[in-house]
């Protein structure tokens, strides 16, 4: 019973470590595969795309692009969503809908300023929403990858189980 202890309270930290890792933080260490920024959202992962350098606020894309936590692309048809979009004293909102095979779309009147703040919902028939909240302009200056110190590589994430 006693080499059990110390084998159990190693795997127990391990896990705790791999559940600390996929956060926020860590989406923020991953190259996203569309250029924009990534966020967990319940079972899914929703990455948040939006103009990067519209100076004046005008009508500009929102894009959203869904995958399980592994990257599989997940398909969005009948799915339906909303986007908020926050910077300085402005705010914009636009509905998404399914445009292709995992990601929903919209059009927004915004700029694109630093201190942007964003949160999406979408919603999958018959589930109930789910959440997101973003700084899709942070995200894009950390979007080229790389992985922090003591993160879990992109195919470690991938057999994470939630």
């Amino acid at each position: 019973m006693h080499v059990l202890k110390p084998v159990i309270f190693a795997a127990a930290a391990l896990l705790a470590g791999a559940a600390l890792a996929h956060d926020d933080a860590y989406l923020d260490t991953q190259k996203s595969p569309n250029g924009g920024q990534q966020r967990m959202a319940g079972i899914y992962h929703f990455e948040l795309v939006v103009a990067k350098d519209s100076k004046e606020a005008k009508d500009n894309p929102v894009v959203v692009y869904v995958t399980d936590h592994a990257g599989t692309k997940v398909p969005t048809a009948g799915a339906s969503g909303n986007v908020t979009l926050l910077g300085g004293k402005a705010k914009a909102a636009t509905a998404l809908a399914p445009d292709g095979d995992n990601r929903l779309k919209g059009t927004a009147k915004y700029a694109s300023t630093p201190d942007m703040k964003a949160v999406v919902s979408i919603t999958f028939p018959g589930k109930s929403p789910e959440q997101a909240r973003f700084d899709p302009l942070k995200g894009a200056a950390m979007s080229g990858g790389g992985m922090a110190s003591g993160g879990m590589s992109h195919d470690a994430h991938a057999e994470h189980k939630h």
